[in-house]
């Protein structure tokens, strides 16, 4: 007894490939569209515009508290009141003022704290506070 149908189970002897070259029409068409033509077909002299000068990058002031106390600006000794006044002429030179405080790792916070008041003070708003990188073992 047969428990199939020969008619059921007859094998695939055609292959369509119509979904095949669709896809591959429409991926051809997408490559065609977004490549750029190729604009060297006319032999022309382009116009020259005037080169502006760059900007220099900002100068970067540096405060220094060393592990006696000492305060200094970009390697110039100052006492607090001698920082504040040229630290409010280079804010009248420059209003975009960076100043980067570095202070030695043995001198009391209370150091820093005064020349972070001294830059307050100065209405100096650009302050960063340099550290060192903790090496790993």
């Amino acid at each position: 007894m047969k428990k199939y149908s020969a008619n059921r189970h007859h094998t695939l002897s055609e292959l369509n490939i119509t979904p095949l070259l669709d896809l591959a029409f429409v991926l051809l068409v997408i490559f065609i569209v977004t490549t750029a033509p190729a604009v060297n077909d006319l032999n022309i002299t382009l116009p020259t515009a005037s080169s502006r000068p760059k900007e220099a990058p900002p100068k970067v002031n540096y405060i220094t508290v060393d592990n006696s106390g000492k305060t200094f600006l970009n390697a110039v000794e100052m006492k607090e009141d001698q920082l504040l006044q040229t630290l409010v002429e280079f804010r009248k030179q420059d209003p975009d003022l960076n100043v980067v405080v570095r202070g030695d790792n043995r001198i009391q916070y209370q150091n820093i704290i005064k020349v972070l008041d001294v830059l307050v003070s100065a209405n100096v708003s650009k302050v960063g506070l340099a550290t060192e990188t903790i090496a790993s073992k």
